[in-house]
């Protein structure tokens, strides 16, 4: 079973689904509220859990409700808590508005994500015992280098979602092993925001990328090969919330499995295809069997 370790974000995503969102200055009403564990370390961990994958989950949540619920989400789905640690105040949050063709625009606010300034001895040793390490930006960057560095150093394999983008540090981007951004993140860190252009780019900073493209399915490059583009499933979509996390978990530990590239991606991208036909996050990732039987 492919050990994976997550250090990221928990977040309770608050979510509003509208037929269409606001523009600046402008209220609409919407159809529905739902509050729903999430956040992209949290969501990465569950969607690795549930396509097999032995996770062990490393942040912080709040001693409120909300954290509470979140780490009663992750422990439902098969996730280790262990060093999911809880500080004194508020638990991070995403308000999340979702339109009627199941895009969504979010804002998040990181509350005990932003405890988690440096690692200890525990979670250091859960790093390199892993097979893979995931990584995001949700929490502080001391933190991210921090376990990339770990990681590095042991041969884990690591893999940055750069989310909510930001220029990157060099002393990160030299522990990462696999980069995986969507188009508008490619394009932010590039300067370019034709895709393929991106991606000979970001392979002068990373060994290999990944650049998810929605509905058009997904790029990936590697050094001394040629980049390939790889199909999305043609499905309607409902919510894309978690679809990127779907993604990147579902895909860790596919390649924790040593499947070639190709076989990896395809199955990944399957879990991501059945995430956006269901409302939410982390409660719409699929199982196993059912990406095995997409």
């Amino acid at each position: 079973m492919t050990k994976v370790a997550v250090l990221g974000s928990t977040n309770m995503d608050l979510v509003a689904y509208v037929d269409r969102a606001p523009e600046r200055g402008e209220t609409v009403t919407g159809r529905e509220f739902r509050t729903i564990p999430g956040g992209k370390g949290a969501n990465q961990a569950v969607a690795a859990a549930r396509a097999g994958g032995d996770v062990m989950m490393i942040g912080a949540v709040g001693d409120d409700e909300y954290g509470a619920r979140m780490r009663e989400n992750l422990e439902h789905s098969g996730v280790d808590t262990d060093l999911l640690h809880t500080a004194e105040g508020p638990s991070g949050t995403a308000h999340i508005v979702v339109d009627g063709k199941g895009s969504n625009a979010i804002v998040v606010i990181p509350g005990a994500n932003g405890t988690v300034t440096a690692l200890g001895p525990g979670e250091i040793a859960a790093i390199a015992e892993a097979d893979l390490l995931l990584l995001q930006l949700e929490l502080p960057l001391s933190a991210v280098i921090e376990g990339a560095r770990a990681g590095h150093a042991q041969g884990v394999r690591t893999i940055l979602t750069p989310s909510p983008v930001q220029q990157l540090p060099a002393e990160l981007l030299d522990c990462v092993d696999l980069l995986i951004a969507n188009e508008y993140e490619a394009a932010e860190l590039s300067g370019h925001a034709e895709p393929h252009a991106a991606a000979e780019i970001l392979l002068s900073q990373v060994p290999a990328l990944v650049i998810t493209l929605g509905s058009k399915g997904c790029l990936y490059a590697a050094r001394g090969s040629q980049t390939v583009h790889f199909p999305a499933p043609e499905v309607t979509s409902v919510d894309t919330t978690g679809a990127g996390d779907t993604f990147v978990g579902t895909l860790s530990v596919a390649l924790g499995e040593g499947r070639p590239v190709p076989q990896a991606i395809a199955w990944a991208s399957a879990a991501a295809a059945l995430c956006v036909q269901k409302p939410g996050a982390s409660i719409s990732m699929p199982y196993r069997s059912e990406i095995d039987a997409a």
